[in-house]
């Protein structure tokens, strides 16, 4: 691994389709009418256009939130929770073999630029990464006008205690334009009643956390609905299929609430097959910290997903002090 810090560096001229390359440290990004093309010192690496734009916009949005992303088997990023590692080849064991890893360190300010220059640029009208694939458009072809669709929308700000309360984030409402889903359109979606015990006027909150997802315009981003000292509380709506591969570095639970997910679970390390969970509602799941899983929602459905954000546990997970599985049968 190399140490690096710098500023992206875009090409001042376009390439024949209309498209720039950019730099940061060793890696560069090219694109034309189909794929990117990663170029680093010891490889290169071509992905479909857009599964690299769908999965940037994403790993950008959420601040570089989750442990691992990886793009595909190849290309990838790890949250270092102060650096950002840039890596291409180091968890596939065939580039390792062949010594053509490579990674570097980045600061999240270099690396959030360098996502949203190549959005900027990348990304013509016509073509919505944030979207289901039935209504996202093409990403193909040589450059067009500049998109018009929002790559921030769908991302919450993380809640200081819970959405709703008095100065904290609010929940999605009809108020705000934020409507139902057509998905969940049949869904009884009615507000809870508060009902305090005399002195307890003020203390008691609650919403409800189905509305809130039913308005998200996006699938496969959580939102934080509550915060308890280092434990969080995530719900998300899912549909067509997770196209980020994500790694864990902590365990995290998953509840079902709505209709069906299918998850591709394999060793974080090597991308080895390690089984299929098929999960409906009620069911719960312990995604253990040695893992990377990928989904599939055939229906737009509903998780909840809870975990911990207790300083130094990824070190902890990765030195071995802890068990990668936060129960045993």
């Amino acid at each position: 691994m190399t140490e690096t810090v710098s500023t992206t560096t875009p090409t001042s001229t376009p390439n024949e389709f209309g498209y720039r390359r950019f730099d940061l440290g060793s890696f560069q990004f090219t694109r034309d009418e189909y794929f990117a093309r990663i170029t680093w010192p010891t490889g290169s690496h071509l992905m479909e256009v857009g599964q690299f734009l769908h999965v940037l916009v994403r790993t950008m949005g959420q601040d570089f939130f989750f442990g691992w992303v990886f793009f595909d088997d190849v290309f990838g990023t790890v949250n270092h929770y102060g650096k950002i590692e840039l890596f291409a080849g180091t968890y596939s064991p065939a580039h390792r073999a062949a010594g053509a890893a490579h990674s570097e360190y980045h600061t999240a300010e270099d690396m959030h630029a360098l996502f949203h220059a190549i959005a900027t640029d990348w990304i013509s009208a016509g073509y919505d990464p944030m979207a289901d694939s039935a209504d996202a458009g093409s990403p193909f072809g040589p450059k067009g006008a500049p998109a018009t669709a929002s790559l921030s929308r769908g991302f919450t700000p993380i809640p200081k205690r819970m959405l709703g309360l008095a100065g904290d984030v609010p929940a999605r409402s009809e108020e705000a334009g934020q409507h139902v889903n057509r998905a969940f359109a049949d869904m009884y979606l009615d507000r809870p009643e508060i009902s305090p015990e005399p002195g307890f006027e003020g203390r008691l909150h609650a919403i409800n956390a189905f509305d809130h997802i039913a308005r998200s315009d996006v699938s496969w981003i959580p939102s934080v609905v509550s915060v308890t000292k280092d434990s969080i509380t995530c719900m998300s709506s899912e549909e067509d299929r997770l196209r980020i591969t994500h790694g864990n570095d902590r365990p995290e639970w998953f509840i079902q609430l709505t209709d069906e997910i299918h998850w591709d679970i394999a060793d974080k390390d090597t991308g080895a097959p390690v089984g299929r969970v098929v999960m409906r509602p009620g069911d719960v799941a312990a995604m253990p910290a040695d893992i990377r899983h990928k989904g599939y929602a055939p229906k737009r459905a509903m998780l909840l997903v809870i975990e911990t954000l207790t300083p130094g546990l990824p070190e902890l997970y990765a030195e071995g002090k802890l068990p990668a599985h936060p129960v045993e049968f």
